[in-house]
C-alpha cells in the first residue's frame, strides 16, 4: 500500500467515476482501474460496488476513506510545516464562488507581496468545505455559510444586494421597490447553489413572488452584462456597480429586510497555516475593511446628493 495508491483511491472515491478521477490525476483510465484493483486485493475487501459501467463507494470504502483522508491530511500538514520552517512555502491557495469578488484583493496583494504565489480555485460552497478539509486550499472567500467541523470564519464585508435593471426599464430611476414589483419579471441569475440564487429563492418565497427565470448558469460575472443587454433583471451585490460592463443599467434598492450578503474568509481551524496563508488572510481583512469604508462613504455622499436634489426640486 503506497502513497500514490491512496491518493488515487481518494480521488476516485470523491468522484465515484474512474474517467473523471483519471482526468484530475492526469493518468490513463486503465492505470486508475488497476491501482484500485490492486488496493482492494491488498485489503481483501471491495471498496466500490460495480453496477454496469458505474461505481459506488460502499460501506467498506467509506470507512477506509475516512482513515485515508486523515492520514493524507497529516502528511500534507507535516510537509507544509517543514516547508514553512525552511521558508520555502511561498504559496497560498484560495477558493471563491466567483473570482470577480477577489480580483481587487489579488491586484493589491500581488503588488505588496510579489514573492508569494497565489493559486485560485472557483468552487461551490460544498466544494469549498471539502477542499478545506482535504487541504486542497488554504482559505476560502464565501458568501454563504460553509458547513464542516472545525471551520472558522471571519467577516470580510457586509453589503447590500441591489436590483439591477436595464436603462429604460419601468423600474429604472426608482429609489426602492418591493419584491412584489418583480412578479412575473424576467430574472437573470446564477444556477442553484450559488449564493445569489439561494438569496433570491429565499426572498421571493417569503414574499410569495414568482419571477420568471430566463437565464441561469455558472458564470456569475456575466450576469451584469446580460442585464445591460436587456435580457432581464438581477439581484447583485453593491460591489457589482463598479464592474466594467458594456451597456447602461440602473440600480434600485430592494425595500425588504435581509437583502444583503456577508462575505467571509473561511479556514480550517485545525490545520497549520503557512506564513504566506496567514499574511494573505490578514491582508484580505484589511482590504475589505477599506472597501467597506469606501462604499459607506460613497453611499452617504449619494444620499446627501439625492436629498439636496429633492430639496432643490421642492424649492423650484
Amino acid at each position: 500500500m503506497d502513497l500514490p495508491a491512496l491518493r488515487c483511491f481518494q480521488v476516485v472515491a470523491r468522484y465515484e467515476h474512474v474517467s473523471r478521477a483519471a482526468e484530475e490525476l492526469r493518468v490513463a483510465q486503465p492505470s486508475v482501474s488497476r491501482t484500485i484493483s490492486r488496493l482492494e486485493a491488498e485489503l481483501g475487501v471491495r471498496l466500490f460496488d460495480r453496477r454496469g459501467r458505474r461505481i459506488h463507494l460502499n460501506e467498506h470504502g467509506a470507512a477506509f476513506l475516512r482513515r485515508v483522508d486523515r492520514a493524507l491530511r497529516e502528511l500534507d500538514d507535516g510537509a507544509r510545516e517543514l516547508a514553512d520552517a525552511a521558508e520555502r512555502n511561498r504559496r497560498v491557495t484560495l477558493a471563491a464562488e466567483t473570482l470577480l469578488t477577489v480580483t481587487g484583493l489579488l491586484v493589491r496583494f500581488r503588488a505588496a507581496h510579489p514573492g508569494i504565489e497565489v493559486r485560485l480555485r472557483q468552487s461551490s460552497a460544498d466544494a469549498m468545505a471539502r477542499r478545506l478539509r482535504t487541504r486542497e486550499v488554504d482559505l476560502c472567500v464565501a458568501s454563504q455559510p460553509l458547513v464542516g467541523p472545525g471551520l472558522v470564519s471571519e467577516l470580510l464585508l457586509r453589503e447590500e444586494v441591489l436590483l439591477a435593471v436595464p436603462d429604460g426599464h419601468r423600474l429604472a430611476g426608482r429609489e426602492a421597490v418591493p419584491l412584489s414589483a418583480l412578479e412575473g419579471e424576467p430574472l437573470v441569475t446564477p444556477g442553484r447553489g450559488h449564493w445569489q440564487r439561494v438569496l433570491a429563492d429565499r426572498l421571493f418565497a417569503r414574499a410569495g413572488v414568482e419571477p420568471v427565470v430566463v437565464c441561469e448558469g455558472d458564470e456569475p460575472g456575466a450576469v451584469v452584462s446580460l442585464v445591460a443587454a436587456g435580457l432581464g433583471v438581477a439581484l447583485l451585490p453593491a460591489m457589482a456597480r463598479t464592474s466594467e460592463v458594456r451597456g447602461p443599467l440602473s440600480w434600485v434598492r430592494i425595500a425588504e429586510p435581509g437583502c444583503h450578503r456577508e462575505l467571509r474568509l473561511v479556514r480550517d481551524g485545525g490545520a497549520p497555516h503557512s506564513t504566506a496563508a496567514r499574511l494573505f488572510a490578514a491582508f484580505a481583512l484589511d482590504h475589505f475593511r477599506t472597501v467597506g469604508a469606501a462604499a459607506a462613504t460613497a453611499e452617504s455622499a449619494a444620499g446627501a446628493d439625492a436629498a439636496a436634489g429633492a430639496a432643490a426640486d421642492a424649492t423650484a
